[in-house]
């Protein structure tokens, strides 16, 4: 028994004779590295501060970076300490392949994400159309964007599908463009009912002044004349003032002895 215990001994010294040396660096080596994550950590974060990194960004982007340096300080203390590491690595690899291939399409949202909150081809408060949806936007995540419509749903698009199609940023230039058609009969007065018209839209409290409008006819159909009317606005009175145009000109036009032939509106 004594023997047995004996060889034990030796063979422990042996290997701490061998590997004490790497044991120490390896320790060494882990409490420096931790203290250098920290310190990285602390500078990374106070970088994102005064950049105005995205709220978002900023929580994914620190803890990709601070997990990137946890696996490679721990890579680097096992193959210090003499562990091989060609087994670890093999089977990180294919599990890895194993997970791209079932979220692939998740990658694909993420990935729109960042893009969309690096890019900014809209901010928060923004309507946009994409998707064939058109709305308010109400949150930027990392997988997803979601709208509010104006009827009060809630539109919840996926990053991938959003960036990779077109779309419309109606608020991005602070106003917008409103044109609507309106059809006559032939035997309608046309610089009656275009003066009546031009009186309507400059009447109209939400119409921009500064901008140009154009009341015309823009083609003369089998039977009827068909008139134009472009004005600009902001765009959320864009709906609001296109109902109060609209009805307006039904009622003065009306009243003025000019019919509209069926169907009535373009």
């Amino acid at each position: 028994m004594h023997a047995r215990l004996q060889n034990y001994y030796n063979l422990v010294y042996d290997w701490l004779l061998i590997n004490g040396t790497k044991l120490i660096g390896g320790f060494i080596l882990l409490i420096i590295g931790l203290k250098v994550i920290k310190f990285l950590r602390i500078k990374l974060r106070n970088r994102m501060d005064k950049r105005q990194v995205h709220s978002s960004l900023q929580q994914f982007f620190l803890s990709l970076s601070i997990t990137s340096l946890y696996v490679l300080l721990g890579v680097l203390v096992t193959t210090t300490i003499g562990v091989p590491v060609a087994a670890f690595t093999t089977i990180i690899g294919g599990f890895s392949v194993a997970i791209g291939l079932a979220l692939s399409g998740t990658f694909q949202n993420f990935a729109g994400g960042v893009l969309i909150l690096l890019l900014k081809p809209f901010d928060l408060d923004d309507s946009i159309v994409a998707q064939g949806q058109e709305g308010k936007v109400t949150a930027i995540q990392i997988f997803y964007t979601v709208l509010l419509t104006i009827d009060n749903r809630t539109i919840i698009i996926p990053n991938g599908k959003l960036f990779n199609e077109v779309i419309v940023n109606v608020s991005r230039e602070n106003r917008r463009r409103l044109d609507f058609e309106f059809r006559v009969g032939y035997s309608a007065d046309i610089e009656k009912a275009k003066t009546i018209v031009t009186g309507i839209v400059k009447s109209t409290k939400t119409i921009l002044p500064d901008f140009p409008v154009r009341v015309g006819v823009v083609s003369l159909d089998l039977d009827n004349i068909r008139f134009t009317v472009n004005v600009w606005v902001k765009p959320d009175d864009y709906l609001s003032t296109k109902i109060e145009l609209m009805e307006n000109i039904i009622k003065q036009l009306g009243a003025a002895g000019i019919s509209f032939p069926k169907p009535g509106w373009g």
